[in-house]
């Protein structure tokens, strides 16, 4: 490794990861300037029959990249006027339990609506819910704190703000992401389920000694959150859409890519978006996520202009230094 620098350095970090048995396998998709400079997939996307990962073709789950989609789809429909972001989400979905305080679905994008995380195995799910019974998992429970008066990241805002945006648009909540998100961005392999996908990696836990196979899932619910499938090269196509401001007006990518602010201090998150920064200080827009047999990274660097897709098929393998040092390398270009 020593005297490696560049591209060369970060394919062999990418390729110990899986040499040294610290993931199943991952894909990689990394532009510079809108260009390819790296895409590539290691190891395996699954073990039974030995089926490499194809960074265009195998299906991973993005698990909190999802809300980058989402973030984009609710963007366009305020551009058209469908939604306001500052209106209340009662104004969309009346039925919502009453709770102490009001909130906007500005709020519920930002994490700072007041809505609790997952408690016990709510995060490993495995029900057939729809987005509206999915809200009944939690929609009964009071807010943990005042909306506007401190951050909490979880899934469930998601969960919300997509039954407001499949309310007020009249169409389900996929639907009108692939119409107005998906087809857009030429994202031709990104799906709302697994059902009948074909090239879909096999999900993985890692065990002290093995991977083993990831516990039986069912994301459809948190579809807007959690739930999307896609492949590196279609999350690369995602991240240059962000640096290149398409589909969107300069003035809504001002809204989704600015952090919020809690009691004078920034959340470093944004309306969907991670707006944070990197391990070395530098400033990228984007997620990281986590779902059952997934672990995810969209980085976007406006000022280098460079985007960095990493999917792997495990839970959280605990590799975000390892990729983190090979991010750093593509700098050294």
């Amino acid at each position: 490794m020593d005297g490696l620098k560049g591209l060369e350095r970060a394919d062999v970090l990418f390729h110990n990861l899986v040499a040294e048995k610290k993931v199943p396998g991952l894909a990689v998709t990394i532009l510079n300037q809108g260009k390819p400079i790296l895409k590539k997939g290691y190891g395996f996307s699954n073990f039974e029959n030995r089926k490499r990962i194809d960074p265009k073709q195998t299906i991973f789950r993005i698990a909190s990249i999802s809300k980058c989609i989402t973030g984009l789809a609710l963007g366009k429909m305020e551009e058209d006027g469908i939604i306001d972001l500052d209106e209340s989400l009662y104004t969309y979905v009346p039925y919502y339990p009453k709770k102490q305080y009001d909130f906007t679905l500005r709020q519920l994008a930002g994490h700072i609506a007041g809505i609790r995380g997952y408690r016990g195995k709510e995060f490993a799910l495995n029900q057939d819910y729809s987005i509206k019974e999915g809200v009944g998992i939690f929609k009964n429970d009071p807010l943990i704190f005042e909306p506007g008066s401190n951050y909490l990241y979880n899934s469930f805002d998601f969960v919300l703000l997509s039954l407001a945006m499949q309310e007020v648009s009249g169409v389900p909540f996929q639907q009108y992401v692939k119409e107005n998100v998906l087809k857009s961005l030429g994202m031709e392999n990104t799906f709302p389920q697994e059902d009948g996908v074909e090239n879909l990696a096999q999900f993985y836990t890692k065990r002290s000694l093995c991977f083993k196979k990831a516990v039986e899932v069912n994301n459809v619910y948190k579809l807007a959150g959690g739930g999307f499938l896609s492949t590196s090269e279609d999350v690369a196509k995602l991240g240059q859409c962000i640096l290149e401001q398409k589909l969107l007006k300069v003035e809504t990518y001002g809204q989704l890519l600015t952090s919020q602010i809690v009691n004078e201090n920034p959340t470093y998150y944004g309306i969907g978006f991670q707006v944070s920064k990197d391990s070395k200080g530098r400033n990228f827009v984007g997620h990281v996520g986590n779902s059952v047999g997934a672990y995810t990274n969209l980085f976007v660097y406006p000022e280098a202009e460079k985007v960095i897709a990493v999917l792997i098929n495990c839970t959280d393998p605990k590799v975000q230094a390892l990729l983190d040092e090979a991010i750093d390398s593509i700098f050294d270009l």
